[in-house]
């Protein structure tokens, strides 16, 4: 791969992929059962939140390039669906880990990923392009906007004494932190029904 204009968005899609993996790496030891010293272990969650922000970050970047100076590879048409994927599994499944999103959350979100991933595959080999429409765009707001919510509330205590303890106006957060992911899920859920109703003839054709 050449460093050049062109090839900025794969170089910038590439690395999301190094940095989700070096999130992970750094959110798996930021314990205060595996570092004693608790200014190290904020130090080190708020330094993976803020990697993990700026990967997503290069998302909206490199679209961005790729649309307005027509860069379109065929490494990116490939690389950059399989890094928000990475990227969305990844910062999910650790949110998991860490209580603060359940998992029904996260598989209901990776289920319908992988669904439409399917789907604009299938539709690659017919040589038709599904754009992401103005609720996949939201989908994506909302779930960046989750996971940024979920990532400082684990970064200022782990999480779960905050969500779990605390309360709004009588009402407690994590009933409140609960409705709202909900609501993502379900505008998540039908995004992707909306691609599988706009395109069913790329799966109903018997040719």
């Amino acid at each position: 791969m050449v460093f050049g204009g062109k090839n900025l968005p794969n170089i910038l899609t590439v690395s999301r992929i190094f940095a989700v993996l070096i999130f992970v790496a750094i959110a798996s030891v930021a314990h205060i059962d595996v570092i004693s010293d608790k200014s190290w272990v904020f130090a080190l969650r708020i330094s993976a939140v803020i990697l993990a922000m700026l990967a997503g970050l290069t998302d909206l970047l490199d679209g961005y390039l790729a649309r307005k100076y027509h860069w379109v590879s065929d490494f990116g048409a490939l690389m950059d669906p399989l890094a928000d994927k990475i990227f969305v599994t990844g910062t999910m499944l650790m949110a998991v880990e860490f209580r603060i999103i359940p998992a029904w959350i996260a598989i209901a979100v990776l289920f319908r990923e992988f669904m439409v991933t399917g789907l604009r595959t299938l539709a690659a080999k017919k040589q038709i392009v599904i754009s992401a429409d103005r609720w996949g765009k939201l989908k994506t707001a909302l779930q960046m906007t989750m996971l940024g919510i979920a990532g400082v509330a684990w970064a200022i205590d782990g999480g779960n004494e905050y969500l779990f303890t605390e309360s709004w106006f009588g009402i407690r957060i994590w009933y409140i932190w609960l409705t709202f992911m909900t609501g993502i899920v379900l505008i998540t859920l039908f995004s992707g029904l909306g691609y599988f109703i706009r395109y069913r003839k790329l799966f109903l054709s018997q040719e």
